[in-house]
């Protein structure tokens, strides 16, 4: 049965989480953990990977961890939206830890002939060593295309490690019998770098061919472990489905997002239609194409905080002056934010 959505329309003006502005101080403070990132390599039953953590390691809430999408590492795919200022907020009060998928990261060295590379499900297989090295016990993932997978395996086998899932670009459905035939052709007409930008990307926006694509076609093609990425396109191409059921798949709150003509845009209505209502939100962006949070990073830091919110974590509205001894986010009753819910 499906599900009908209504229009949604976001308003930047309106505060989410209440409480005194934070000061310039503070907001410059948060840019420089962002810019000043701790990088480690952790040793998983499949390998290594290769993992960014930005703020001071609290484990008092859930993480904030990302995972990528193919042609693209952390930094690309994530930090626009990170580093944006109305995102600060969120930012100061949640560690971010950002997971590049192996060989992925900038500047990874080209892997042997002879490397077997892990499928999703070993890649989704791999969260849980990230989470036991840095001691988090819950998590609050953000995945685009590739990464939104990822966690979603991540989430179904792990669903007391995940608080909330925001999923941009989910197909969860394998490569049926046309859809493998369609990629066989288009390697062979189409080389791999137009490929995965015709992944990234939709039509119209590689027919506009603007500044942003342009920039990504170069990196992508220009990139030193185009083999890496190849093998992780390779692998994601192989997927087997989600099998996504609304009574049992998931056991936290998730978010799908998707821009309005975006490649994925069916596949994440599908999605949605196979959700559970009462914990799903369901956010089509318009003027957002294929990669939402690069083009309107405004729009879904709104709506993240909204999700945020709905999980119960809202800002105290405590006294200043005791700011110092309270937990600054803290679990309260979850909300409803209503507008993003399907109809």
């Amino acid at each position: 049965m499906t599900t009908e959505m209504q229009e949604i329309a976001i308003t930047e003006e309106k505060p989410l989480l209440t409480g005194q502005a934070e000061s310039k101080d503070a907001e410059l403070a948060a840019r420089i953990l962002l810019d000043q990132g701790q990088e480690h390599n952790i040793e998983t039953p499949h390998g290594v990977l290769h993992v960014t953590l930005h703020g001071t390691r609290t484990t008092r809430r859930p993480a904030i961890l990302t995972f990528h999408d193919v042609g693209l590492d952390n930094k690309s795919c994530f930090s626009p939206l990170f580093k944006f200022e109305e995102m600060q907020e969120i930012v100061k009060n949640f560690t971010l830890i950002h997971v590049d998928a192996p060989g992925q990261e900038e500047g990874a060295a080209p892997y042997p002939a002879s490397y077997q590379y892990p499928s999703m499900d070993a890649i989704a297989e791999m969260i849980p060593s990230v989470l036991q090295f840095f001691n988090f016990r819950t998590v609050i993932g953000v995945g685009v295309g590739v990464g939104a997978y990822v966690l979603s395996k991540f989430a179904m086998a792990n669903p007391d490690s995940v608080e909330g899932l925001v999923l941009v670009n989910i197909d969860p459905d394998a490569r049926g019998w046309i859809d493998w035939a369609a990629q066989k052709l288009s390697s062979v007409t189409s080389s791999l770098t137009e490929q995965i930008m015709s992944h990234l990307f939709s039509q119209e926006e590689l027919s506009s061919n603007s500044d942003l694509v342009q920039s990504h076609r170069e990196r992508i093609s220009k990139a030193s472990n185009l083999v890496n990425i190849e093998l992780l396109w390779k692998t994601y191409n192989s997927r087997r489905d989600l099998n996504i059921d609304r009574s049992s798949s998931f056991k936290c709150p998730v978010m799908l997002v998707v821009g309005d003509q975006a490649p994925y845009e069916e596949a994440a209505v599908e999605c949605n239609s196979k959700m559970d209502p009462t914990t799903t939100s369901f956010l089509k962006m318009a003027d957002a194409g294929g990669l939402p949070q690069l083009t309107q990073p405004a729009k879904l830091t709104e709506a993240f905080k909204y999700f945020i919110q709905g999980m119960g974590y809202s800002k105290s509205t405590h006294h200043p002056a005791e700011q110092r001894h309270i937990d600054p986010f803290f679990k309260c009753r979850p909300l409803s934010p209503q507008w993003l819910r399907p109809a």
